[in-house]
């Protein structure tokens, strides 16, 4: 039983680890078909600044691009396309409230 799950875990974080390789190798050599390896999406950010009075004060941005990797996993600092498509408004807490 022992044996079965370790041989699992093992299969499992190899597969991981090669679907994130074969993503490197992908934006690298950028397959398919030449494709950008950046790109840009209008992003909101929210920053939530906490007082001494325990309340919290909110600033706004308006939006920018950002620029993001087409890929599956964060590369070179950059977040995915796909990720801040779905997440274009962020909150940045400068606090620790």
């Amino acid at each position: 039983m022992k044996r079965t799950l370790a041989i699992a875990v093992f299969s499992l974080l190899l597969a991981v680890a090669a679907v994130y390789v074969g993503d490197t190798l992908s934006l690298a050599y950028r397959i398919p078909g030449n494709r950008p390896q950046f790109g840009s999406v209008m992003v909101q950010r929210t920053w939530l600044i906490p007082m001494k009075d325990g309340k919290m004060q909110y600033s706004f941005d308006p939006p920018a691009p950002q620029e993001c990797v087409n890929s599956l996993f964060p590369h070179s600092g950059d977040q995915p396309c796909w990720y801040l498509r779905r997440h274009p408004k962020q909150e940045v807490n400068t606090g620790s409230n």
